[in-house]
């Protein structure tokens, strides 16, 4: 019902009324107050939350964003060792394979 007649107010008169109420060291306290409860509560359920999800060995939220983070810098790693590889591969001239078999056993092994 508060919430019907507050928007039923308009732009102007909202603002009129949230610039009276914050005006009052009363009011500013008891929000702040408020707030904080708040924010304890949702701290409180955010541990809990991952409490429980660790018991049934489940990964948290913090739990993906550690591994992303980390794959993200494994995933940096190839790509710079690759870069590397491809920068030693294009350097290098191609090499011919020679036999260290004496010409005779290579004879041999062929028959």
């Amino acid at each position: 019902m508060i919430v019907r007649r507050l928007c039923s107010l308009g732009g102007e008169a909202f603002g009129t009324l949230a610039a009276s109420l914050f005006a009052s060291p009363r009011f500013t306290e008891a929000f702040g107050r408020a707030v904080q409860a708040a924010l304890d509560a949702k701290g409180r359920v955010d541990r809990n939350v991952q409490t429980v999800l660790g018991l049934l060995n489940l990964p948290s939220r913090a739990d993906l964003a550690r591994i992303a983070t980390k794959l993200e810098a494994i995933q940096g790693s190839l790509v710079n060792l690759n870069l590397k590889v491809d920068r030693l591969l294009a350097v290098s001239k191609p090499r011919r394979r020679t036999s260290r078999k004496p010409a005779g056993a290579r004879q041999e092994a062929q028959e």
